[in-house]
């Protein structure tokens, strides 16, 4: 409000000019009807609705006016009015009191009310100095067409024409109701009560009012309207009653305070419209964002468990732990990794949905919380994949480590057994006294029988060093039995060290005794020295024919059916030796018989007697066969594994083409521009399908690799495919084809909320096509440049740089089509901004920099009002009030422009 100091101003004027609007209809009104104003009944009406108007609007002001032809004589108050009703500052009023004071500050009243546009006809300053009652309303009345009644418009229609068209749209429904005019159609009262009704039908019971109680329907509206609306009494039910034609300009100016007191409420309600749109818009993508982060959590969470359990090479001791742990990662690959394949390609279309309809409502892009981008999961399912690939490798190697330690187990311990066995009784023998009474051809029996035993001695050496050298192998394939292994061994060295000591000690005996003793039987010495290393061959034979094998392929079982093919080659020669040794026996015993010398019992150089020869060659001979059957056997199995091989083989070489071409395939339809957008969504759900359909061929091949894995095939000349190659093809396969179609979904979303015609998107999909060189779907930066250019931008390094902003926010150096055309649709749409946002609320909060609680509960439905209170900082300006909100800051907050 101005200050009122002195300031100067000519004298009275007679107003008058060209503006538009009101001016022409108080022409149409023929100056306001000024005669009819010494109709006292219409002065008075007149008086106390034009007082009560006044006050309406300077009680804003914090003053009020009692007498309308006195307290506006000096000017004071009519300029704090049209201040007040008008929103603009007047010039500084003058402070003295005489009586060109007070004409000055009328004249710049009148002055204000002609640069509105308004003719004032014969109404000069001095007649309303003067208390000129018809001049002063006649004034009262231009203000209030000029500032109430002048910008009502309905359709099409405005000032008297509009207001009552308004008024005869609000109370057709109404019976008893037909407004024609402003004056005897509001006698009765009802016209008032169908208005309020209509707007607030809480406050009225329409029903209830009767036509023939003009007074009491009267009355109940201007205390309902008083009360409720903030609408002050301007009429008297009995002076309308009373008078045959009430006041037109009476009536108009209380009817108009309905307009203004209504349509503002219309204003709030499409205000709060405007901000439920925008808050279910946020709420819907908040809702999006936490399904996002959660799925998000709950899959790194797993990546996160399984990694470690992948990881963990601690291995069993025993073949049956092994495959139990091979039965796990089984389980592994077929139950509990494809949900988690399903769940990470849902994450990543949810990410690209939630993007797409963040960029089409003018939101900031989506920024997960650190650790749960699609490129964080991205990076810990490569970890995972790594993990997994690298266990199953380690699965495998551990089996073959163990099967061979079984095999080393079993070997070490049939050689123990023999050499235990071979050893018994060995140390007794070496420590017996027999020389002291023998003859000297014991003796020499004795020597002889020494010196192969040094032989077979000497042939065990080999045997005893195979065994320790696998007791070391055990120990350092750390197997599980290695303790006993090597108290075993242990025990073997320390005999053998034994038989060695003592072996040496005895030899010095017998050669001392030697020169006693002189009768030396040759031929049981030549039986000994023969039959000795035969034994030995024969002990080695069986050893050979009962040693373990294992093989992995049918190469190396023919090479031992070749080895053994070899070995049997050799019995022939080997009969024709144990002939002649059992031929020296026998050649001896002839010799003994024919000079009739008693032999002692057996040969005393050797303890291999011909029956041990014969059984041994026996045992051989038994052993033969056994041995073809067991190779004849494994060579089956090698045949059955080799038959697997090809099995899987046949099969995978189909497959996986098949998933390569397929790649290939849904790379072009997703750069070729074949169709509009929905036949290539539909021609990617028929690829969909047929991709589905080929399932069961995986099957088959995953039963076709677990047969190979229990017959433990390890590797496969037949195909460069693994199992592992056609799994990570097909996830790749299932994901790119979800992903394909989602991208071409949020082209379709984009261009019908965009507007965009199939000619634009197909043009867009051209220019796109024509600079992605590599046809990947994506370019760098320099290609994009390249591609802005040709569409008729000029660039500059600060506006490439600011769309680049928009198109790549993550700074991955490329950008792809659907950024591309979500940009280009960008810059020809509009959307909400916050300044829209902002004004909404302003409107709501009744023109105040700030709103509180109570208004938000009032304009907004419950759930989006507590939204914005949960959200709204307090309001810190200098007009704060307790328990104010900042509207302001939360609306920028919405759209990204500063932080709530």
């Amino acid at each position: 409000m101005v200050d009122y100091h002195a300031a100067g101003q000519p004298a009275s004027y007679q107003y008058g000019g060209n503006g538009p609007g009101i001016g022409d209809y108080m022409a149409q009104e023929d100056d306001w009807d000024r005669d009819l104003l010494l109709d006292p009944a219409w002065e008075k009406q007149q008086r106390k609705t034009f007082t009560a108007w006044c006050n309406s609007h300077l009680r804003k002001a914090g003053t009020q006016i009692e007498n309308i032809d006195e307290d506006f004589r000096d000017g004071l108050k009519l300029m704090l009015l049209l201040e007040v009703i008008s929103g603009e500052r007047l010039p500084k009023p003058e402070r003295g009191k005489m009586r060109v004071h007070k004409i000055n500050n009328v004249n710049k009243a009148l002055d204000f009310i002609a640069s509105k546009g308004v003719k004032l006809v014969s109404i000069g300053a001095e007649e309303i100095v003067d208390g000129n009652a018809k001049m002063t309303l006649g004034m009262i009345w231009t203000i209030i067409l000029r500032f109430a009644i002048q910008d009502i418009s309905v359709e099409e229609t405005s000032a008297k024409e509009g207001l009552l068209l308004w008024c005869q749209r609000k109370t057709a429904p109404y019976k008893n109701v037909n407004v024609q005019n402003f004056h005897i159609s509001w006698k009765d009262g009802l016209a008032f009560n169908a208005l309020i009704h209509r707007h607030r039908p809480e406050l009225i019971e329409y029903d209830k009012l009767r036509k023939d109680d003009p007074v009491t329907n009267l009355n109940n509206a201007f205390e309902v309207a008083e009360k409720y609306l903030d609408i002050p009494k301007m009429l008297d039910a009995e002076d309308i009653v009373g008078t045959l034609r009430p006041d037109e300009k009476a009536i108009m100016t209380y009817v108009s305070c309905f307009y203004h007191a209504f349509s503002g409420a219309q204003k709030a309600e499409t205000a709060a419209n405007r901000i439920c749109k925008v808050l279910a818009v946020n709420q819907e993508n908040e809702h999006l964002m936490e399904d996002y982060e959660k799925l998000a959590s709950d899959l790194l969470e797993w990546i996160q468990r399984t990694i470690p359990w992948l990881e963990n090479r601690v291995p069993q001791k025993t073949m049956q732990g092994m495959q139990q742990k091979l039965e796990d990662f089984r389980d592994y690959r077929r139950v509990h990794k494809p949900p988690k394949v399903q769940e990470k390609c849902q994450l990543e279309i949810n990410f690209n949905t939630l993007q797409t309809k963040l960029r089409l409502n003018n939101r900031p892009a989506f920024m997960p919380s650190e650790g749960k981008m699609v490129s964080d999961i991205n990076n810990g399912w490569q970890h995972l994949e790594q993990a997994e690939k690298g266990y199953e490798e380690w699965l495998l190697n551990e089996m073959r480590r163990l099967e061979r330690l079984e095999h080393l187990g079993q070997k070490y311990r049939q050689k123990a057994s023999i050499h235990e066995c071979w050893t018994e009784g060995k140390e007794a023998m070496l420590k017996q006294k027999d020389y002291e009474t023998a003859t000297l051809s014991d003796i020499k029996a004795l020597i002889r029988k020494h010196e192969a035993f040094e032989s077979d001695l000497a042939a065990h050496q080999d045997r005893v060093e195979q065994i320790a050298a696998i007791a070391q192998e055990l120990n350092e394939l750390d197997y599980y039995d290695s303790p006993s292994v090597n108290a075993r061994c242990q025990k073997i060295c320390d005999q053998w060290d034994t038989l060695g000591s003592l072996t040496h000690t005895r030899r010095e005996a017998l050669e001392k005794t030697e020169k006693q003793l002189e009768t030396i039987d040759q031929l049981h010495l030549e039986y000994a020295k023969r039959a000795a290393p035969f034994n030995n061959w024969m002990e080695s034979a069986m050893e050979d024919l009962q040693d373990m094998f294992i093989v992995h392929t049918i190469e190396e079982i023919e090479g031992l059916i070749a080895a053994h093919d070899q070995f049997k080659s050799t019995l022939p020669d080997a009969d024709k030796e144990r002939e002649a040794i059992l031929g020296i026996q026998s050649e001896a015993q002839k010799i003994a018989d024919y000079n009739n010398i008693k032999l002692s019992g057996n040969n005393p150089y050797t303890s291999v007697t011909p029956q041990i020869i014969n059984s041994k060659w026996e045992r051989v001979q038994q052993l033969v066969p056994k041995r073809d059957n067991a190779l004849q056997d494994e060579q089956s199995k090698q045949q059955s594994n080799e038959h697997l091989r090809r099995q899987f083989a046949s099969q995978a070489n189909i497959v996986g083409p098949w998933i390569q071409t397929k790649m290939e395939e849904i790379g072009r339809i997703s750069i070729e521009m074949n169709g509009t957008l929905e036949d290539q969504l539909n021609h990617l759900k028929q690829y969909e399908q047929s991709i589905v359909d080929y399932k069961p061929n995986i099957d088959v091949l995953e039963q076709q690799h677990q047969l190979i894995q229990e017959a433990l095939i390890f590797d496969n000349k037949h195909t460069n495919y693994t199992m592992e190659h056609i799994r990570v093809g097909w996830e790749q396969l299932l994901t790119t084809i979800a992903r394909t179609s989602n991208e071409v979904e949020n082209q379709i979303l984009t261009r019908d909320a965009k507007g965009i015609s199939q000619e634009q998107m197909q043009e867009f999909r051209a220019s796109f096509n024509h600079f992605d060189k590599k046809r990947t779907g994506s370019m760098d930066t320099d290609d994009y440049r390249a591609l802005l250019i040709s569409t008729g931008y000029s660039l500059g390094d600060a506006e490439f740089n600011r769309i680049m902003s928009v198109v790549d926010p993550n700074n991955s150096g490329v950008v792809t089509f659907q950024a591309f055309i979500d940009f280009m649709s960008r810059e020809t749409t509009d959307t909400d901004t916050a300044d829209q946002v902002i004004a909404s609320f302003k409107v709501l909060a009744g023109d105040k920099n700030y709103i509180t609680a109570e208004e938000l509960r009032r304009e907004l439905p419950p759930d989006q009002a507590e939204y914005c209170i949960a959200r709204m900082a307090p309001y810190q300006g200098p007009d704060a009030i307790p328990g104010a909100l900042d509207y302001k800051s939360f609306s920028t907050a919405l759209y990204g422009e500063s932080d709530l």
